[in-house]
């Protein structure tokens, strides 16, 4: 039986081409970068050339000395609500367009006034924003007409990468509830926004499960890739969806917290979790049959780099660590708002702005450098409390660069009131999703149980019972201090003196 699985998570900086064993051992990774053009203030672009580039030098780096008989299947994570328009033999059009790229707004605009937002996330399980791919190709169409006439398919990232693979030209249930167009009911293309966005039907690729093989490498492919041809390839799915199952979030109440430079929290629930203020937003789960109610926030780890840099000298973090433990839970009464790019999930406002509040004569460095991690983990705590509404949630584990600080995990384990759990691999989660999605895929694993091979848990952290009374008084002061500058008109005021 073939022993490895070969994960590439096409990401914005590059490509991580990622070689696991069958019992979830990483045995080697090669990485590849690519550049993204930025332009006309809000706008990013990628070029989809240099994204075969990288796959193709980062599989041969991989491989080279691997016994490539050995390999099960190929699975891809990528990028998100991304534009590519190809035309019917798959030829890119132009750049790619970005997630991040916020060019469409008059498109989102157009959406909102015909259907309504409220009615764009029933359907969809996120807010209409100009992040997502829709608002994007109604972009193109409104501004780049001999494009969009051209235009047999819009895909994302991954997507194109499967095409250049296997030649066929699909999206799975994940990467699709990224598009704003993706109905999360019946797991198909919504008629009724594709119609209100005045877009084509046509040009929105099947959608299948993340686990579906939807060939196998061709002999093209093989050659510029060195991966051996007829090898299965699944699917794929969207990096936060390939980060969900590589956490072990694959059965309802499993729940992760990514610590990166922004932060996300996801879980996984047999139905989508609304919210009535919309904090939250729901994608459709690798895993066949599940949701993954998401939340993400703007700055976690760019606020405590930004401590770093600008007030504790650029310092290594384990000293900041140090000053930070000398003060109590709670900082002595000071807050931080951790608004430092306005932010996403829960405050959705684009305009919100960082401040401590709370500051006296009295106030320490150590009760500055603490209330930051206390702030970033206070909204993220409103994310948890919109999922634990819904769902039940019996503990959380903790990814990505910041889950390495032992006092950050007590922190967040005090104010969510639940333990905090680290795997072994803090990093990976993205690309071991892939892995196990394209082994579930293959056959290799019977079911996605198969995930607890590859997540082994390294530590818990456990709340300490006076640390969580401190911060169960503050929470509701915590979001009192922004929701009074927000209705003020202070974060709009500020706003407009820039």
């Amino acid at each position: 039986m073939e022993k490895y699985l070969l994960a590439h998570d096409l990401g914005t900086s590059g490509n991580k081409a990622t070689l696991f064993a069958a019992d979830g051992t990483l045995v080697k990774s090669a990485t590849e970068a690519y550049d993204t053009e930025y332009t006309n203030g809000n706008w990013a672009e990628q070029n989809p050339e240099d994204w075969w580039n990288a796959v193709c030098l980062s599989s041969k780096k991989l491989l080279d000395g691997v016994d490539t008989g050995e390999i099960a299947c190929v699975a891809f994570s990528g990028q998100m609500m991304g534009c590519l328009c190809v035309d019917d033999k798959g030829n890119p059009l132009r750049n790619h367009i970005l997630y991040c790229d916020q060019r469409s707004e008059a498109e989102t605009d157009i959406l909102i006034d015909k259907l309504g937002a409220d009615e764009i996330y029933r359907i969809t399980g996120h807010r209409p924003s100009a992040s997502y791919a829709v608002e994007k190709l109604m972009w193109v169409k409104n501004n780049e007409p001999d494009i969009y006439a051209k235009t047999a398919k819009m895909l994302n990232a991954k997507d194109y990468m499967n095409f250049r693979l296997t030649g066929r030209m699909v999206t799975d249930h994940n990467d699709a509830s990224g598009a704003n167009a993706f109905d999360l009911g019946s797991l198909s293309w919504s008629d009724k926004i594709i119609d209100a966005a005045d877009v084509e039907r046509e040009m929105f690729p099947e959608a299948v499960p993340s686990v579906e093989i939807i060939g196998t490498i061709t002999k093209a492919a093989s050659a510029a890739t060195g991966i051996p041809e007829g090898v299965p390839v699944a699917a794929g799915a969207g990096d936060g969806g390939c980060a969900t199952v590589g956490a072990g979030s694959v059965k309802p109440g499993a729940t992760y917290c990514y610590l990166g430079s922004s932060s996300w929290i996801s879980t996984t629930s047999t139905a989508p979790i609304p919210d009535a203020e919309m904090k939250t937003f729901t994608w459709a789960h690798p895993v066949p049959g599940f949701y993954q109610p998401c939340g993400t926030m703007q700055t976690a780890g760019a606020s405590y780099a930004w401590l770093r840099d600008q007030l504790a000298g650029g310092g290594a973090y384990e000293d900041i660590n140090k000053i930070m433990a000398e003060a109590p839970a709670g900082s002595n009464g000071l807050m931080f708002l951790p608004y430092m790019l306005g932010e996403r999930s829960p405050r959705w406002n684009p305009d919100a702005k960082g401040a401590f509040i709370g500051l006296g004569l009295e106030t320490k460095q150590s009760d500055i450098y603490r209330s930051v991690l206390e702030g970033v983990s206070m909204n993220l705590d409103i994310i948890l409390k919109v999922m634990q509404a819904g769902i039940k949630i019996d503990d959380i584990l903790l990814i990505g660069g910041g889950a390495k600080g032992a006092l950050w995990r007590q922190i967040l384990a005090d104010i969510f009131g639940i333990p905090v759990k680290v795997p072994q691999y803090l990093e990976e989660a993205t690309s071991m999703g892939a892995a196990i999605i394209g082994g579930v895929g293959c056959g290799l694993f019977s079911d996605f149980g198969a995930a607890e091979r590859f997540v082994r848990v390294t530590g818990t952290t456990k709340p300490i019972a006076a640390n969580s009374a401190v911060y169960d008084r503050i929470k509701p002061i915590f979001d009192k201090s922004y929701t009074s500058l927000e209705s003020s008109g202070v974060f709009d005021d500020i706003a407009g003196l820039g």
